[in-house]
């Protein structure tokens, strides 16, 4: 009978996952809690929120069930928080948002049909809209050339070279070459630097809640989170051989995000393309001992928290473009597989245009984000299309 394989084994697999989770997608949700109007201390304190949430939820839940069930923070969602922008009441209006989405996510592990409503929507639609709010971002590392080449093509060809080299780290190791130039830079300019911005804190905000920040914001961040983190995340531990249980998982997440709301974080939710590092063989031959990668995940994520606002403050001292840039390569492969997701069936492909077309715009009416407009000219040109039939 072989010797099992070493605990260090899964261990390491969750140090990995948790690494390779959180330096692959900061500089996304600092950018998109900056768009909806945190200043510096705000935007580093969610981060510090989300961070510390969800390495908790990994920790509860893996623990709990066994299982190598590991929590992240909502890319996709982050992402919106972008293409919305600042939303009527600034700020505290997003954080209500953030509380909202907290209620829906919970709501859902209540009452099933909630996320029944959920899955009725066409995957195709879903994803034509992740794929408009992604666009302007993975646009950052193209116009971040022009505007500062110096700064940006460094972190560009880092992450191309690593993209055929070691596919997993490209993101983290072009995270890497920015520090690199954000490193140069301040050494050339000699600015002062304050060692107070390298200590974590929590700064709470109280909620505002206003009816554009509740159907621009809450209610796309609820959709997006559901269909493009938790329904995968299932699927993608299914794949593995595991059945996550859905009401303690939306429950344990739906906690976490209203606990990290008022602090500034926007969503925690299943990890979806990073389960993969933690529930599969890689992690350790034998399926019932990869839950101690959920958990390893889940303390690498607490500890990753205290360096949060360090990785606040590079972003701050970023030259111009840098930081985008990085957030854009990350992005990268989540909008490859959202364009081809929304028209991989032809009787879907001409709603999932309009849906993508109207979230690219970033349009505003009434005081509504893009990305609700977009699901309903989507839904809407799709009725009629059916409804024809």
């Amino acid at each position: 009978m072989p010797a099992a394989a070493p605990l260090s084994r899964p261990i390491l697999a969750g140090v990995v996952t948790a690494l390779v989770g959180f330096t692959s997608s900061f500089a996304v949700v600092l950018t998109g809690l900056d768009a909806v109007g945190a200043d510096a201390a705000q935007a580093a304190s969610g981060l510090l929120a989300a961070t510390l949430t969800m390495g908790l939820a990994c920790v509860v839940l893996a623990w709990r069930y066994r299982m190598p069930i590991t929590v992240a923070w909502s890319t996709p969602g982050a992402a919106l928080l972008v293409a919305t922008g600042t939303v009527e009441g600034g700020w505290p209006a997003a954080v209500g948002a953030f509380l909202v989405t907290a209620a829906l996510i919970l709501l859902t592990a209540l009452w099933p049909a909630l996320g029944a409503l959920i899955a009725r929507i066409p995957p195709s639609i879903a994803q034509a809209m992740l794929a408009g709010v992604l666009l302007p971002l993975c646009l950052a590392p193209i116009t971040g050339i022009v505007a500062n080449p110096w700064g940006v093509i460094p972190v560009v060809l880092t992450w191309l070279v690593c993209a055929r080299l070691a596919p997993r780290w490209a993101v983290p190791l072009a995270f890497v070459a920015a520090a690199a130039v954000v490193a140069v830079s301040l050494a050339q300019e000699r600015a002062p630097f304050d060692p107070g911005l390298l200590v974590p804190r929590l700064e709470l905000t109280a909620p505002v809640f206003t009816v554009g920040a509740l159907v621009g914001l809450a209610l796309p961040l609820f959709i997006v989170t559901m269909a493009s983190q938790n329904v995968p995340g299932i699927a993608i531990m299914r794949s593995f051989g595991y059945e996550v249980p859905w009401r303690p998982a939306m429950l344990v997440t739906g906690v976490g995000t209203a606990l990290g709301a008022t602090a500034g974080g926007h969503a925690i939710n299943l990890a979806a393309i990073s389960a993969a590092l933690a529930a599969s063989p890689d992690a350790d031959p034998d399926p019932k001992r990869r839950w101690v990668a959920g958990a390893s995940t889940g303390v690498t994520y607490l500890v990753l928290g205290g360096f949060s606002a360090a990785f606040a403050a590079l972003v701050v001292l970023a030259p111009v473009a840098v930081i985008p840039a990085v957030a854009g390569l990350a992005l990268f492969a989540a909008f490859g597989s959202s364009v081809q997701q929304a028209i991989d069936d032809p009787g879907e492909r001409l709603p999932a245009v309009v849906t993508f077309l109207v979230a690219a715009s970033g349009i505003s009416v009434l005081g509504v984000s893009a990305a609700f407009w977009a699901l309903v000219a989507g839904l809407l040109v799709r009725t009629v299309l059916h409804t024809s039939r």
